[in-house]
Parts: C-alpha cells; structure tokens; sequence
C-alpha cells in the first residue's frame, strides 16, 4: 500500500517532468525543414548566413540538445556555461563547466567568450539565446574596475542578507557587461532568439538570468539602495565607475530581439496538482508565486494544514496543498542547509504536536534544479512523527533550526530529498499532504 511519503515523492517526480527542458523547447519550436518556427514566428533559415547558439544556465545544455536535435548541421556553432558535471549529447556546441551559486573565473572566462560570439554577428547572422536558473551566476562579466574577487564577494553577502533574486539581479546587472539586455546590445543588428526557462517569481524575463536580452527597467538609484538596505559595502572606485545604466525599453538594440518563455513553475506545480487528484486528494494550490522569508512561509503553510485538521476547511481530507516560488534565508547561524530543508524543519515545528491526534501531515519541499543552497540534497521530507523520532536521537529541531542547520538535522533522520542535479531548473516545489 502507497503512503504518503510515497505519494508526495510520486507528486513531486511529476512537478520534474513538466519541468524537462527538452519538452519545454520542444513545446514552442518546430522545424520543416527551411523555415524554424518559435511559437507564432516564422524565420526562413535561408535568410541566414550563420546560426550560433549561446547562454548559460543549469538546463542550457538540456535545451541546447532540444535545439541541436532539431537544426543539426544548420547550426554554424555555440557556446554554453553550464554547472560542473553537467554532459549533453551535442556536437556542435561546446559546453564550458564554470562555478555556482558563486561566480568564477572559469564563469568569467566563459562570458567573454559569449560576449565575443555576440559581438561578432553581422546583421544576417541568428543567435539563440537560451537562458534559465543559475545563469546570472554563470555569466560573470564584471564591468571595471569590478574584479571577479570582488564580484565573488558581493554575491556572497547578498546571498547570506535575505535579499530576493530580483533584488539581487538588479544589482548584479548595473554592475555587469553582459545583464540587464547588455548581452542583445552587443549582439545588435543580428536576430536574437531567447529561449527563457523560468525560475523566478512572476516569469519576469528581465530577471530571468538576469535578463541579458530584455530590456532593463531597473537603475543604477534601485541597485544602490538595495546594496544599502542590506548594508552590502561597495568601495567608492567601483560604486562611482562600476555602476552604470543598461539598455532600457525602446532602444534600439532590442528592435530585432525577442524573447520566448518556454517553461515555468505554473507548469511544474500544475503537472504536481494533476497527479495529486490522480491519487485521490483534493488539492487546493495556494499559489505559484509566494516569496519571503522562509519560516514565515512554512508557518503559514502549517496554519493552513492545522485548519483542515480540525475543520476540513478550507478544503476536505484527503488534501493536497501545494505551493510554488522561491523563498529566501537570512542566514544567522553557522549550519548547513537550504531554504528547502528550513522550510521543512520549520514547518513541523510550526506544527508541533497541534494535530491532537487528529491526523497525520507530510510535508515535502524541494528545488526542481536538485540542489538546496550548498548541499547535495534537493530538500527535504518529513512527517508528523518527524519530531518525535528525532528526540528519541537526542536531536533538538528548535537549536538546528535557530543554526541553520537544516541538513544535519534530517540527515540521521534519513529525510534529506537527494535527486542529483535535475538538469532543470523552475524554482521550488512544496507539498503537504493530510491523509
């Protein structure tokens, strides 16, 4: 007999299917031949002396095999920066292992490169851009007298303050050669194709990665009153020459660019919502979109659960609550662990022993890219008799939680969510389920 453990594992294996890059590109490109469409677009190839594919991301190379698969030979060559481990079966375009979440010179090595590629086109020449989750990271290109040190830095403080990706991709394109639609400007006049594989909240395309090929809304005054809120110090050399404004809607560089958002987290979370009323419940997904800080989410998860406990509302059990998005982490203590695991331990203690012996709740949060801050784990599960059984290992949830010490906490437990890298990458997953 399948349990729940079983079936928010089976949930969240669907939520990673719908995710599959090559699908998703696939999806929206198709070839006959002569003529490549992109969603309602048409462009006859014969328009075209060379075809290069460049980008960077944790599913790039995924959906550099879709794109190879159906263009072959047409395409002239390309370059990807992609994670360590990271293999596809392609033969024309060459992938470049670089650093994550942290950027390194194999990063910056591989940008320059990308920015070469871009620079070189001519007016009949079509680059397909493909970009999705850890792209901003793998793309360090940072505008002098910036050094990849003090980039490396920056986005470490950034990560440890709770700062959101967006406020984090703001600051990192003012900051940047290659971000903020700079990647299109100086791919200009080609025709630019950017296939986007979302990870952030909302789909914005202008934070996707970063936005190397949209258009920048966003100034110079955001990302220095962002670098001030979470008191992130820049020397005075790099904020007065560093900092600097992007393209901006209306310019000319975007007049033949244009970009297509291929896969996102509604789409995970919907696939996840299908299989769950396959298995019997009644699911009620909350929402695709939720940010904050992450123990304030997972209380408010556990609110919800504890009402259905009690009252079956709002919706009756069997329930399925699922959610999607990407929370953040003020790091304060020295643990290890992400915002996946924090939300798990956090949400079980937010349940405490409130069910009353009413029923059980598992609770399964996980990152669709299979990698939960730095560790090897996508996130993790667990259940209401979670807290019991770690006491009886003399394991204190409330101390690991108050360290940030997540992973060490599930790890006895043998609750760490381990996938391996997914190839993919649309942000978070959450399920609970009461049976």
């Amino acid at each position: 007999m399948s349990t729940p453990r079983h079936h928010a594992l089976q949930i969240f294996r669907a939520a990673l299917k719908a995710a599959d890059p090559q699908r998703a590109v696939l999806d929206h490109l198709s070839f006959d031949g002569a003529v490549l469409k992109v969603g309602r677009k048409l462009y006859p190839l014969a328009g075209f002396d060379a075809i290069q594919v460049i980008g960077a991301g944790k599913a790039s190379a995924a959906m550099a095999e879709a794109v190879e698969g159906l263009l072959g030979r047409r395409i002239s060559g390309g370059f990807l920066n992609v994670p360590d481990g990271v293999s596809a079966r392609l033969r024309r375009i060459q992938l470049h292992p670089c650093g994550h979440p942290i950027p390194d010179e194999r990063g910056a090595e591989g940008a320059r490169r990308i920015l070469e590629i871009a620079r070189a086109a001519g007016p009949r020449d079509l680059l397909i851009v493909l970009i999705s989750g850890g792209a901003s990271a793998m793309l360090p290109a940072p505008a002098p007298p910036l050094t990849l040190a003090g980039k490396q830095e920056l986005t470490r403080r950034l990560l440890a303050s709770g700062a959101t990706i967006q406020e984090m991709n703001t600051v990192r394109k003012h900051l940047s050669l290659i971000k903020g639609g700079q990647l299109a400007q100086a791919a200009a006049p080609a025709k630019v194709i950017a296939l986007l594989l979302s990870d952030v909240v909302g789909d914005d395309p202008g934070v996707i990665g970063s936005g190397p090929t949209v258009p920048d809304s966003t100034t110079v005054a955001d990302a220095t009153r962002i670098l001030e809120k979470y008191k992130v110090p820049i020397p005075a050399a790099v904020r007065r020459d560093a900092l600097h404004e992007t393209p901006k809607p209306g310019d000319p560089a975007f007049f033949r660019s244009r970009h297509v958002i291929v896969g996102s987290n509604k789409q995970a979370i919907a696939a996840a919502a299908a299989c769950a009323r396959k298995l019997g419940y009644v699911t009620k997904v909350l929402s695709t979109t939720i940010e904050g800080e992450t123990r304030e989410v997972a209380r408010m998860h556990a609110d919800i659960a504890r009402k259905i406990l009690s009252s079956n509302r709002p919706i009756r059990r069997p329930a399925c609550l699922l959610s999607g998005g990407e929370t953040t982490v003020t790091v304060r203590g020295r643990g290890l662990g992400g915002r996946n695991q924090e939300f798990v331990l956090a949400a079980i203690l937010a349940l405490g022993s409130a069910q009353d012996g009413t029923g059980p709740v598992t609770i399964l949060s996980a990152g669709t890219d299979g990698i939960d801050g730095p560790t090897d784990a996508a996130g993790a599960i667990a259940d209401s008799g979670t807290l019991a059984r770690a006491a009886s290992l003399g394991l204190d949830a409330n101390r690991f939680l108050d360290d940030n010490d997540s992973y060490h906490f599930f790890e006895p437990l043998d609750a760490l969510l381990k996938t391996g890298p997914t190839g993919t990458n649309v942000a978070d997953v959450r399920v609970l389920l009461i049976p």
